[in-house]
């Protein structure tokens, strides 16, 4: 038994002197209370590792244990419902153990294997089986079913299947002999390193969009199945509360939300909220399809760079079962800032603000692992990622942000001006954008209607010609513009108050069909259209305002039930009586 010690302690990261009995990326145990390490750095003198617990009270000379593995998680029945810190250790057990904070060298399974599974064993024996093709199924929660899955570098003959019944995740399920004649016993459970991508047959082109049923996401800046999307945003805008609800309506089979680094105290609160919020769209606990992942600004730093691989490999695990999978990162920010006093630890050569020089290909190789994709057992599944990013200052030219910018499709940029204003979701349409409009064209032509594209572009043209007239009514007044500009900042106006605001709290409000996002903005444009009438027979604009229907248009979000379109052609005909009015003065 090689006979290594610790030589050297700074902070998370540990050293040891003269060996070649380790390998890079191995999961290792180090000192006497086997705290949790992995090796990021082998040379001639010295091999180091970052240690994924608090490193205080460690001395030199005590032993440092190799496990052969790479750092891995397990994946199987009992992932959903639990709240993993950043190595996949349940907090619940591990507060059962050892209190409200994480003991050093505290362990607990990724998975209980105590619990009995109710198995459908789905082959049989002489079957042939390869790579990531179904062989059970168990009920893993009420509104989810799991697929237990061949791991992806394994096929054979099925020689053994065990009946139909009740099992822990360790049971031998099945025996597989390959090619060689060498026999694997199958079991309900399997390792994954979490920085390696799970194979996938064939990826697809991201042309169906994640519908959410907030209106400045699904209409201005929609982002689709399988794509990738950054939310920077100051203290206080509401990155945090934006993921909330984002999880909370989108139409992903499952979300894995990742708190990392955020302050204790919010994350306490989201693992409340989503103890108690209602799934829509089955009526049980939201918790049903969910996976926690809380690591928290005061747990140990490495742990926290490894939290975010942690969750895409659990994502990556259920995209391979053919679900359609969420994943909330909040924040990238901390990730980084993670991987920037690692990196002043080993005495790197600092880039930009002091980040590591290889930050931006370690946000590349996250995002990478977005997509929609064929999995190896032929069904259809995908990976949505969207990444809060935390600039300091609202400065959304710092490293984080930019580098996000250069790997994620869509950009919700956060406004502290319309947070502090309670405008809320506070995306600013001007400096968002999203790259997925032309993909998802088809999907909206088709699916909601031919015109729904060319109606975005005019909302989207009408806000951006408002916020240039502004420009000038804050030098000189709204008094000395011409009618039809006036119009322009009226309808603006409604635009965003009406369409592009939302209210989280009210029933109608807090998610709306694509359907009823349609006809807004139809009647919307409508009155626009009408309006220039006006202008064109030199009638005033002004009169518009006076007949009180800008207000009721405002209002129609709450006034219009979800499952009442036909009340839009009140609206419309309304719209057509003022103008009528108007034009007979």
């Amino acid at each position: 038994m090689p006979n290594n010690k610790v030589f050297g302690i700074n902070g998370p990261v540990v050293t040891v002197a003269d060996t070649k009995d380790f390998s890079m990326q191995e999961m290792v145990y180090v000192g006497n209370e086997r705290l949790v390490g992995e090796v990021i750095g082998i040379d001639e003198k010295f091999t180091t590792i970052q240690v994924y617990e608090v490193t205080t009270g460690l001395t030199p000379g005590e032993p440092v244990e190799g496990t052969g593995s790479a750092m891995s998680v397990t994946l199987g029945p009992g992932i959903i419902k639990n709240i993993y810190d950043g190595i996949q250790r349940p907090l619940r057990e591990i507060a059962e153990k050892s209190g409200a904070f994480i003991a050093r060298g505290c362990s607990a399974d990724g998975i209980d294997g105590e619990t009995l599974w109710d198995v459908t064993v789905t082959v049989k024996v002489g079957d042939e089986l390869c790579g990531g093709q179904i062989y059970a199924t168990c009920p893993e929660t009420p509104s989810i079913v799991h697929k237990v899955m061949v791991p992806p570098d394994l096929s054979g003959k099925v020689t053994f299947a065990a009946p139909d019944g009740k099992y822990t995740v360790n049971t031998k399920i099945i025996e597989i002999t390959d090619k060689n004649g060498r026999v694997h016993e199958l079991t309900l459970c399997q390792r994954w390193p979490i920085r390696t991508p799970r194979p996938i047959k064939k990826r697809l082109p991201c042309t169906v969009p994640l519908i959410t049923g907030q209106r400045v996401i699904d209409t201005l800046m929609p982002i689709a199945k399988g794509g990738t999307a950054a939310i920077p945003g100051g203290f206080g805008t509401g990155k945090t509360m934006t993921q909330h609800q984002l999880a909370k309506w989108c139409d992903a089979d499952i979300i894995v939300y990742v708190g990392c680094g955020e302050r204790g105290n919010e994350m306490t609160q989201v693992l409340d909220e989503f103890g108690e919020l209602i799934d829509p769209r089955t009526g049980r606990k939201l918790t049903d399809r969910t996976v926690l992942i809380a690591n928290t600004s005061n747990m140990p730093v490495a742990a926290r760079e490894a939290s975010i691989y942690t969750g895409i490999t659990l994502a990556e695990y259920y995209r391979d079962m053919g679900y359609a999978v969420a994943m909330m990162a909040d924040s990238t920010s901390r990730w980084a800032e993670a991987l920037r006093e690692i990196s002043g630890r080993l005495e790197e050569m600092p880039a930009e603000e002091g980040f590591p020089a290889y930050l931006p290909s370690r946000l590349a190789a996250f995002y990478e692992r977005a997509g929609r994709a064929i999995s190896l057992g032929g069904g259809e599944g995908s990976i949505t990622v969207i990444g809060a990013v935390s600039p300091q200052g609202s400065d959304f030219s710092e490293p984080v942000t930019q580098n996000t910018k250069r790997f994620t499709r869509v950009f919700w940029a956060l406004d502290k001006a319309l947070a502090y204003a309670r405008h809320y979701p506070a995306i600013n349409w001007t400096d968002s954008y999203s790259e997925y409009d032309g993909d998802l064209a088809g999907y909206y032509n088709t699916n909601v209607n031919q015109y729904f594209m060319e109606y975005r572009r005019q909302l989207l043209s009408l806000l951006h010609e408002e916020s240039k007239l502004m420009e000038i009514v804050k030098l000189i007044g709204a008094d000395v513009l011409p009618d039809d500009q006036r119009l322009v900042i009226d309808v603006a106006r409604v635009i965003r108050v009406g369409f592009l605001q939302q209210n989280a709290y009210h029933k109608d409000d807090t998610y709306v069909p694509l359907a009823k996002q349609f006809l807004m903005m139809k009647t919307i444009l409508h009155l626009y259209e009408k309006g220039k009438s006006l202008v064109a027979v030199g009638k005033p604009v002004a009169e518009i305002s006076k007949s009180g229907i800008l207000e009721k248009l405002i209002k129609m979000k709450y006034d219009i039930p979800n499952d009442k379109p036909e009340m839009f052609d009140d609206y419309m005909a309304e719209i057509d009586s003022v103008i009528s009015t108007i034009m007979a003065k």
